[in-house]
């Protein structure tokens, strides 16, 4: 599964840990979070995240 990267503060987003905080279970897609998910760092929405290459 691929990882997203925050191109506000750089925190990304690993599919296979999910985000406890935010109520994504680990295994989940990137695409399958809701559109209303934030950024657990900074708060950025999910649109100001990138696929990360590799």
């Amino acid at each position: 599964m691929d990882k997203y990267e925050c191109t506000v503060c750089g925190y990304v987003y690993d599919p296979e840990l999910g985000d406890s905080d935010g109520g994504i279970s680990p295994g989940t897609p990137f695409e399958k979070i809701p559109d209303d998910w934030v950024c657990p760092v900074c708060g950025a929405g999910k649109g100001d995240f990138q696929k990360v290459d590799g």
